[in-house]
Formats: C-alpha cells, structure tokens, sequence
C-alpha cells in the first residue's frame, strides 16, 4: 500500500512549538438527538495534505462543512490561523472548497471558470488574466483555456475545479470526495497530480474521503473517524503499522482479526489464548494489558508465511487448509481455513512475471509470522 514519506524530525504535529493553522477544540454537531460530531479535538498544520477517512455516516462531510462555515458546531471551537470562526460566513473565511461534483460552470469555458471567482475578489482586473494562466500552467491546461466543460475530460474537469478553488490563494482547501467519479487508474494518476500540487503551492489541503487507500496515498496524515469521533490521528504508515483498535486495524487495509483472552506478558509481547486445544499466538500490545482481558489479535495478511511444511523457529504456526485462493496480478491471496473453522488470509507478492502457484484448493499447509508481525488490541 503505497503511502508518502515524511520526516518524523521535521513533521510540525512533532513540534510542540509549532502552532496549528486548524485548532478543534471539544467541537461538536447535533441534528436533533443525533450526534453527527462528537466532542472532536484536533490540529492541521500549514501545509499539510490532511485527510478525514471513515465510512459513511461517520462525520467526516458534516466536520468539513463546519470548517467550511456551511454548518455551525452546537458546541466548542474551530480557530483558523489563530482566529475563532464562531459567526464567520463562508464567503468571509480564508477557506476554498473543491466539491464532489466539481460544480463547474457549464456555460463558460475553461479559463472563464478559473476566473470567475477572482472578478468578484479585490484583485486588480489587470491582474487576473495572467492569474488564470498561472493556474492553467499549474494544473497542465494551457491548451484548453476556450473549451466547454463538456469538451473536455472527467480528469481534466476535476483539475478545473482545483484550479478555481487555487486560483484566490486560500489558506486552507477543502476536498471534498474529490476523485469519487473517477476511474480506478484516472483516480490513482490524479491523486499524485494532486499530491504535486499541494507541493508546489504550499496550500493545506483537506481531503474526506471513504478510500483509504486515497487517503493512505495522498496524506500527510490520516485522521480516521468513526460514529462522530476521531479515533485516531497519525501518519499513513503509523495507523497502518499499529492501529489503536480493531475498527482502525480493519477499516485501514486488510486484516485477521482473532478473539481470545491474554493469559501471559513476557519479553515486550501477549499471548493471547483464542482456542481450546490451540497453542496460544504471540503479539505486541498496544496497551497495558489485564492478565485475562478480552483482546483480538490483529496480523496483517502480507506478514503470514504460507508453507507446506512446518517451520522451525516462530512461535506463531498454526496448520490449515487452502480453501479459495484470488490471484490479483501483484498479489495472490490465499483463504486458509483452520481446525477451529476460522479464515485466516494471506497475501503473497508475485515478484516473476508468470507466478507458479505454491498451492491449490484442499492443500494442508502451515501459516507462520514473527512474533513482532501482529498486534494484541484491547478493543
């Protein structure tokens, strides 16, 4: 799962004296008896690629609209470079937002569009042509300034709006589900269009999305929401490497998930016993555990070694048998079906180009990680 790479020594949300550009404080949204927002705590920091990632109905859209300023919190504060946004208009923010439907102007072309905004700003009407052609430039639309939007593509349309909501220099841009018209591969192209363009300008983007391999691709950070709430905040390859709860573990990629009771802590690591008769699964903590607790083991799919005979060495071995297997072209993923019935999936890189299967359907193989590979989640 690809994800960008950024320096733990220099990220500001490391810096206890850099300041927030977003700072939610207890922020919270009601409709009537239903918590749409639920006491949600947060900071973005300038130039930061930001996303809110969760399912739908998890209040993601709702979050960003009071950012935005088209919904008000019942309760707590949203301050945007130091500034309470309490009574503050949309129009009236430092804030551009980029719809779903990218909302363009259907009667004026390219550069008419990318422009309009900007007549109805303070800018000098001398200035605004050779604004529209910076942003042409910036989202590689020199050639289509006079088209429709109809004349052109989905993506090219999508670079329109982005190129708009740019064009007046905002401090903050919100994304919203900004790629979910498009194609797979057109969506994978434009998420590093997108990822470059934050680059550039420097701008402190706000995505929501429901895609966490979008969210995983183009962000900074990933704040990941759930039932109104911010369940856990952190770099892609953090809430990916060591989620805080089953629901983060199993919502960001793919994950087995096994329910037991931890019996021993030793050396840095669980055991958790998930089944009479089975020997127990070893695993790192995410917390301070209770000797008896209920907890699910998490093992990511890729950290399962799939062999047909037994290995020497790792405590974690358990015997199946192959019950479906999916060949995916980069990847082949194995279901194997244990003693106790449970589905334990495995992921498999094909690092040739015509990959031989190991195994077919009904083979008796034998599943193994490292102790270090999985994860003992108290919730």
């Amino acid at each position: 799962m690809a994800c960008p790479v950024h320096d733990t020594v220099t990220a500001p949300w490391n810096d206890a004296q850099r300041v927030p550009l977003i700072r939610l404080e207890q922020v919270t949204k009601r409709f009537g008896a239903f918590t749409a927002v639920d006491r949600v705590d947060l900071s973005i920091y300038r130039g930061e690629f930001f996303a809110l990632l969760g399912p739908s109905g998890c209040g993601k859209t709702t979050l960003m609209r009071i950012l935005a300023g088209f919904e008000a919190a019942n309760e707590g504060l949203v301050a945007l470079d130091g500034r309470d946004m309490t009574g503050i208009p949309p129009n009236k923010r430092p804030i551009n937002m980029m719809f779903q439907s990218y909302a363009l102007f259907p009667h004026l072309t390219v550069a008419e569009n990318i422009a309009f905004g900007l007549k109805r700003s303070n800018m000098p009407k001398s200035e605004i042509q050779g604004r529209v052609e910076e942003m042409l430039k910036l989202v590689q639309l020199t050639a289509y300034p006079a088209r429709k939007p109809h004349q052109i593509s989905g993506g090219q349309r999508q670079r329109v709006a982005l190129a708009r909501a740019l064009a007046k220099s905002p401090k903050l841009l919100l994304l919203d589900e900004p790629m979910a018209a498009l194609d797979k591969k057109l969506r994978q192209e434009t998420q590093f269009e997108l990822m470059d363009i934050q680059g550039r300008t420097g701008t402190t983007f706000v995505i929501v999305t429901h895609d966490q391999e979008e969210a995983m691709t183009v962000a900074s950070r990933v704040a990941v929401m759930d039932h109104g709430r911010v369940v856990q905040v952190g770099t892609p390859n953090r809430v990916y490497e060591m989620p805080k709860s089953s629901f983060v573990a199993g919502f960001i990629g793919d994950v087995n998930l096994l329910e037991g009771k931890v019996k021993l802590q030793s050396e840095g690591f669980a055991a958790l016993h998930w089944a009479d008769g089975q020997n127990p699964f070893f695993a790192t903590p995410v917390s301070r555990l209770r000797a008896g607790a209920h907890c699910r083991l998490a093992v990511r799919p890729e950290k399962i070694a799939i062999t047909a005979e037994k290995p020497e060495g790792p405590r974690n071995v358990i015997r199946g048998k192959v019950h479906d297997i999916a060949y995916l072209g980069n990847l082949s993923t194995y279901h194997v079906e244990l003693a106790t019935q449970h589905i334990m999936k495995v992921q498999i890189s094909n690092d040739h180009r015509l990959p031989q299967r190991s195994f077919a359907r009904g083979d008796e193989v034998w599943l193994s990680w490292a102790d270090g590979a999985g994860l003992i989640l108290d919730e």
